[in-house]
C-alpha cells in the first residue's frame, strides 16, 4: 500500500513538472523556422537540423522562463481562484525543490549550447535576461510589458537566422514585431474582459478601448510591413498576402464574436480555419520559393 501511494505521488509530480514547462506553449517557437523558409534553405538537411536544434533550445529556454515566473508568483497564484488549481506549484502537485532542480538542469543544458552553437547562446542569454527583467519588474509596467512579450518572438526569428548564418530583412523583423504586438494585445484584452486585473495587476492601467486601438494598429502595420517585405525582398510571395490578411481577420472574428483569444496557442490549434490558413500560407511560401533553390 505504501509503495502504491509513493508511485502515485511520483506520477502526480511528473505530470506536474510537465505542466510546469508548458509543452503546449512550445508552438510559439515555430517562429524560429521563419528564416529557414524565407531563405529557401528548407530542402537543405543541415539547415533543417540546425533550425530544429534552435527551436528545441528555445523550447527549453521558454520552459525555464515559465518555471521562474511560477516560482516568483507562487503565493499570488495560491490566492487566485483558478491558478491555485491549474498551476502545479500553487496546487502543491510539484514541490519548490523539484521545480528549482528542473530549472538548474535546464540552465545547464542551455549553457552546453555554447559548445555547439556559440552564436545561438547569445540570443538565448538575451531572451532569458529580458524575461528575468520581465518577471521581476517589467511585467508591472504598462505598454513596456506588451513590447517585451512581442520582442521575444523577434528573438526567435533572429535565433533561426543565426544558426543558418543568413541575413534577415529588416522588414521581417518589424513584421514579426507587429504580429506579436497584435497577439499580445489581444491576449491582454481577453484577460481584462474575463478576469479584470485579478490575474495580472498591470491590466488595471488598461481599458478595452485602449487595447483595441493597440491591436488594430498592430494588425494594420502587420499587413503593411509584410506587404512591403514581399514587394521589396520576395516579390514571388505576393500570393501569400491574402492569407496573412485572412488570418488576422479570422483571429479578430474569433475574439470579438466567439469571445476567445486569451490563449493564441489554443486558437491556432483548435480553430480549423486558422490552422488551414497557416498551413496554406506555409505551403504557398515553400512552393513560391522552391524554383529559386
Amino acid at each position: 500500500m505504501y509503495n502504491i501511494t509513493v508511485k502515485k505521488s511520483i506520477l502526480v509530480e511528473i505530470k506536474g513538472l510537465l505542466k510546469l514547462i508548458r509543452p503546449k506553449q512550445w508552438v510559439k517557437n515555430s517562429f524560429v523556422f521563419a528564416p529557414l523558409i524565407f531563405s529557401g534553405l528548407f530542402l537543405n538537411l543541415n539547415s533543417i537540423e540546425s533550425t530544429i536544434f534552435a527551436a528545441l533550445i528555445f523550447c527549453l529556454a521558454a520552459s525555464a522562463v515559465y518555471i521562474v515566473n511560477d516560482l516568483k508568483d507562487i503565493e499570488k497564484d495560491k490566492a487566485h481562484p483558478e491558478k491555485c488549481f491549474k498551476r502545479p506549484l500553487a496546487s502543491g502537485n510539484v514541490s519548490t525543490k523539484s521545480a528549482i532542480t528542473l530549472l538548474i538542469i535546464i540552465y545547464l543544458i542551455l549553457a552546453s549550447v555554447w559548445f555547439y552553437e556559440p552564436n545561438l547562446i547569445y540570443v538565448i542569454t538575451i531572451y532569458l535576461t529580458l524575461n528575468w527583467a520581465y518577471t521581476f519588474k517589467l511585467k508591472h509596467e504598462p505598454v513596456i510589458e506588451i513590447f517585451v512579450v512581442a520582442f521575444g518572438f523577434v528573438l526567435r526569428v533572429y535565433a533561426g537566422a543565426v544558426v543558418l548564418a543568413v541575413p534577415v530583412s529588416n522588414w521581417m523583423f518589424v513584421t514579426t514585431l507587429s504580429i506579436s504586438l497584435y497577439l499580445a494585445s489581444i491576449k491582454r484584452r481577453q484577460e481584462l474582459i474575463n478576469n479584470g486585473s485579478l490575474g495580472r495587476g498591470v491590466l488595471a492601467h488598461y481599458s478595452i478601448s485602449l487595447i483595441n486601438r493597440f491591436a488594430e494598429m498592430s494588425a494594420v502595420t502587420s499587413i503593411v510591413f509584410y506587404s512591403l517585405y514581399v514587394m521589396d525582398v520576395q516579390p514571388q510571395l505576393i500570393m501569400t498576402i491574402p492569407f496573412v490578411m485572412f488570418g488576422l481577420y479570422r483571429y479578430w472574428f474569433i475574439v470579438e464574436t466567439l469571445e476567445e483569444g486569451e490563449s493564441p496557442t489554443d486558437v491556432i490549434i483548435q480553430d480549423w480555419q486558422i490552422l488551414l490558413t497557416v498551413t496554406a500560407w506555409i505551403t504557398c511560401c515553400i512552393w513560391s520559393l522552391l524554383p529559386s533553390i
